[in-house]
């Protein structure tokens, strides 16, 4: 296991009751699949005192209705049509949440959004990098593996960057690795997921998960499950839809997590960041163990030495198909 894990507290699995501490969090893409119960989920976490909703319409509606919620936040809901409305939803936030974008349908993949999310990602950070420079990003929107490069290079232009504060929200693999390995052993467990958040980038880390034995075929179909779980979602709903409710969990639960450590507690996660660990093979981002702090990135932990020869190779393979994301999102900005 990670060398500090014991003496850490992993990311709570329910969402925070605690003595409210001020805390702004502003939410861009509110209106949609995602953004409606993300946006709940918020509402409902005691942490949370100034919820902010944005999106191009029907945002005040959505604020409308998630104010009726009876903890003691206050809500804002802007749109397109209000004047300066992104640049009110974004004024004191400390984090910035964004599944803005559009879905995925069946057939797709999550690079296949590329085009549309690109541009939309670039906006939006471009907005953060003038409004709130030092808030946290939390970015949800695919293709991570592309995105989060996106807002890291629009941070450069604006001379605000800071690699400690933009993360990809890949909380999803891990819940999901976690729910699949807990129909098999009769509880919930933590699962290590590492790498990035598209099909063969996402690697769970079985063979760190204490008590917990598979054959061959079991991981190999487990960590395909893992890897392409959005898919199944997405056929689920018959054209309908992504995986809108798991990832708005996901993205509450991570978003929480940072507001426990700025309020001092010792708090690990996994996300999608700028990171050393594969700088010899000219890789960037990657996702990994996370120490937060309330700077953001406190310590990034490298992989366990005890990961198996099979968890190994899923590792290289995945290197080049993240280093041609990582690429594309920052050409797009260049």
């Amino acid at each position: 296991m990670f060398a500090t894990r014991n003496s850490l507290k992993l990311a709570a699995r329910s969402f925070s009751t605690a003595t409210p501490q001020q805390s702004k969090v502003a939410v861009l893409g509110a209106a949609g699949g995602i953004g409606q119960p993300l946006s709940l989920l918020l509402k409902a976490n005691a942490r949370v005192t100034k919820l902010s909703l944005y999106d191009i319409h029907n945002t005040p509606g959505v604020a409308a209705d998630v104010g009726h919620v009876n903890t003691l936040s206050e809500v804002t809901g802007y749109s397109a049509k209000d004047q300066d409305g992104l640049k009110k939803a974004l004024e004191g936030a400390e984090l910035v949440v964004i599944p803005a974008g559009v879905p995925r349908k069946p057939g797709m993949t999550r690079d296949d959004l590329f085009n549309t999310n690109a541009g939309i990602v670039r906006d939006l950070a471009q907005a953060c990098a003038e409004v709130c420079p030092k808030a946290k990003l939390l970015i949800i929107s695919n293709p991570v593996n592309s995105t989060v490069p996106i807002a890291s290079e629009v941070f450069k232009k604006a001379g605000v960057y800071d690699a400690k504060k933009i993360f990809g929200v890949t909380s999803l693999d891990l819940v999901r690795a976690s729910r699949f390995i807990g129909d098999k052993m009769g509880k919930i467990v933590d699962v290590p997921v590492v790498g990035g958040h598209a099909g063969i980038t996402i690697i769970p880390l079985f063979s760190q998960v204490k008590g917990l034995t598979l054959s061959n075929e079991e991981r190999d179909a487990l960590t395909h499950r893992v890897q392409f779980g959005g898919d199944e979602v997405v056929q689920a709903k018959d054209g309908l839809g992504s995986a809108t409710l798991s990832m708005a969990y996901a993205g509450a639960r991570f978003a929480d997590s940072l507001l426990r450590a700025n309020s001092g507690e010792d708090v690990l996660e996994w996300a999608f960041i700028r990171s050393d660990l594969f700088e010899k093979e000219g890789l960037e981002y990657f996702s990994t163990y996370v120490k937060l702090d309330k700077d953001g990135v406190k310590e990034i932990l490298p992989l366990p030495e005890s990961i198996s020869a099979y968890e190994r190779e899923l590792v290289q393979k995945a290197i080049p198909e993240l280093k041609k994301s990582e690429t594309k999102g920052a050409s797009f900005v260049a």
